[in-house]
Parts: C-alpha cells; sequence; structure tokens
C-alpha cells in the first residue's frame, strides 16, 4: 500500500502478512480523497476509522494533515501495525483495539468523518448496524458524514440517512449524512 498525497506522498508501507486484512485500492483510496478534498478542510477535522485494519485509510488522513484521527479494531496485530507505524511516521493516531459495534455503542465522540471498511462477507444487516449505530448515538458533527466500503453485492440504498454511493472497481462508498 502506499500513501497517495501530503506529507508522505508515494510512501510504501509494507504491512506484515499474517494480518486479516483486505487493504482498500490505491485507485478507490484516491478517487475517494478527490471526493473527500473538496467537502473538508483536513487539518480542521476529526475522524473515526472503523475496521481500520493495517491503517490504510488512517496514514492517508494524516499525511493530508488530520491530527484528530481514532482507529478501530478487533484484532491486535492490527492495532499494534497502525500504533507502530504511526509512531515512526509522527501522525497522531489515536488506535483502539475493540470490536467496532461494542466501540460504536459506548462511544460518546462526535466525528467529522465515520470511515467504515468492514468485511466484504458482512451480511447487509450488519452493515446496516453500523449506519445505524452512528445516526442513533449521534457520533456525526454537524455537516458530518459516515461512509461504509462494502462490495457491490451489497445494497445500502435504502436506509434513511443514505445519500450516494460511489463505484471505483469492485468497490463501493456509500455516503450516509444528517438530513
Amino acid at each position: 500500500m502506499r500513501i497517495i498525497s501530503g506529507k508522505y506522498k508515494g510512501k510504501r508501507l509494507t504491512a506484515p502478512k499474517k494480518l486479516p486484512v483486505r487493504p482498500t485500492t490505491d485507485m478507490a483510496k484516491e478517487a475517494l480523497f478527490n471526493i473527500l478534498n473538496n467537502r473538508f478542510y483536513f487539518d480542521e477535522i476529526k475522524v473515526l476509522d472503523l475496521f481500520s485494519g493495517t491503517g490504510n485509510i488512517s496514514y492517508e488522513f494524516a499525511s493530508r494533515g488530520v491530527e484528530n484521527i481514532t482507529a478501530v479494531d478487533g484484532f491486535q496485530g492490527c492495532v499494534r501495525y497502525i500504533s507502530k507505524t504511526a509512531q515512526e511516521l509522527g501522525f497522531s493516531i489515536n488506535t483502539i483495539k475493540s470490536d467496532v459495534f461494542k466501540y460504536l455503542q459506548g462511544s460518546a465522540d462526535k466525528f467529522d468523518l465515520i470511515f467504515a471498511d468492514p468485511p466484504y462477507d458482512f451480511e447487509t444487516e450488519q452493515f446496516l448496524e453500523i449506519a445505524n449505530l452512528v445516526f442513533e448515538k449521534e457520533l456525526l458533527l454537524e455537516d458530518g458524514v459516515l461512509i461504509i466500503e462494502h462490495s457491490e453485492h451489497t445494497d445500502l440504498s435504502e436506509h434513511p440517512k443514505f445519500s450516494e454511493q460511489r463505484k471505483y472497481g469492485g468497490s463501493i462508498f456509500s455516503f450516509f449524512e444528517i438530513e
């Protein structure tokens, strides 16, 4: 994986092979960040990265100037790798080892942007539960957005807070917003 833009533009990172992850492709990540770059001032936002895996998305935000990032993953190896890499690069990424659903239920923090990249083999109900918890717990700040990455075999467009989706290769980003 590589960092697309910002302070560490072009930097390649190699995660340990034993991590149970499927990192967002560079093409999909670049397209997503082109959209986000037009919506947010990165140095002013607070980001939550759920199912953070290798930290691919967190590093991209950090490289672009986001200083308030929380990365949550249930696998200790992922959390350890993100913490180590963030420290080496001087990124302020707060890592939390937790089941994402439990984290969402117990969190009192609010974020400008929440990105979730759960396993593609989740049932549709599990993807929707992420959105339901984010909105029930009011975890988004005003004008905030939730983005869930999933495969083309999952349709989240019936959720009441769904606003749009973008497809890049085999990845789809569904956007959810407060009305």
